[in-house]
């Protein structure tokens, strides 16, 4: 949703990156590589034992995850799934809708991978607003429920439906990639893609990774210029979400949030500034994230409180415009 938006919490676009690895130092060298993948900076690094040829390694696994699921790419799989030229689905297609699907129960609908046609229909993915489009009727093809799987294949209750996993598969990827290291015998990385995040053993210092959340304003557009707190994580995904850095200008001014709210087809207005959200793994953490946003502030503490097992971080402005920040229980474990 995100305002697409994000959408309905789904990231769209190129992810909000509110989220940079803090460098440490001491006399261990790590080694980094960096590049661009699924249309997004990449950060990989490992502190000691990297796998022979760690660029072209993990450039393959972006490269195979455009290829499968990304809304921008008209040749991916997903794209042929939206024109409906196929209805077969790989692993991880069927391992992303699965996920995403948990998340839209446990939200009651506001998150939502269907809100594509709506996404589209705000200009964010080719930037180009449809200023003919009708959202009421758009509308009918949203629903997380209108959509299954039987036997690796997907079902739509109405061909027009649509997905989008902007706000799961990046966060898929950097598991992918997490895994892919763990298979060349790295045991201490830090995997960052657009933002979102798995690490898992020490950095250079021997200690956790340290994470730092950006302070979201709107003109932060430089990960790590001004942030808000230091998380220290090991062995977890982690993702933010926010809306001050992917939104669209109309001409008279007025700015559109990547958030919709696949409930109405609205953008949203939110107290909401940024979710940032640990997880077991980095895609459930990117999907709560936009969740969160989606949710908006006072939504998201009552499912937190419905929830005390999930750890994140919310940044939020009170009724006198002021910065405050709240953090679950579970979070406090990672400050």
């Amino acid at each position: 949703m995100k305002s697409y938006i994000k959408t309905t919490a789904i990231f769209i676009g190129m992810a909000v990156l509110t989220t940079a690895a803090v460098s440490c130092r001491n006399n261990t060298i790590p080694e980094t590589i960096e590049g661009i993948a699924l249309g997004t900076l990449y950060k990989v690094t490992v502190t000691s034992n990297a796998p022979a040829n760690m660029r072209s390694k993990v450039e393959h696994v972006c490269a195979e995850a455009d290829s499968m699921m990304s809304v921008f790419n008209p040749h991916s799989l997903l794209s042929r799934l939206n024109r409906n030229e196929t209805d077969s689905l790989t692993e991880d297609i069927v391992s992303n809708i699965e996920l995403a699907r948990k998340v839209s129960e446990m939200s009651n609908g506001k998150y939502d991978i269907t809100v594509h046609p709506i996404v589209e229909a705000y200009g964010f993915v080719d930037g180009t607003p449809q200023t003919d489009a009708d959202i009421d009727s758009l509308l009918r093809l949203v629903g997380y429920d209108k959509i299954e799987i039987r036997d690796g294949r997907l079902v739509k209750q109405n061909p027009g439906t649509q997905i989008t996993l902007n706000s799961i598969a990046k966060g898929y990827t950097v598991d992918k990639v997490a895994s892919m290291l763990e298979t060349e015998g790295v045991r201490n990385y830090l995997v960052n893609i657009g933002g979102e995040i798995f690490c898992r053993g020490t950095n250079p210092n021997g200690e956790n990774w340290h994470i730092a959340i950006d302070t979201p304003y709107e003109g932060n557009y430089a990960p790590g210029a001004s942030t808000s707190k230091i998380i220290n994580v090991s062995g977890m995904g982690v993702a933010t979400s926010g809306n001050y850095r992917n939104f669209l200008t109309a001409p008279d001014g007025r700015k559109f949030t990547h958030i919709i709210d696949p409930t109405t087809g609205g953008t949203t207005e939110s107290d909401l500034l940024s979710a940032t959200v640990v997880a077991e793994s980095c895609a459930l953490a990117d999907a709560m994230g936009t969740m969160f946003m989606a949710l908006g502030y006072d939504a998201s503490l009552r499912l937190l409180e419905a929830h005390p097992e999930i750890a994140a971080l919310l940044i939020y402005s009170d009724a006198s415009g002021n910065m405050k920040i709240h953090a679950s229980t579970a979070m406090e474990q990672y400050l």
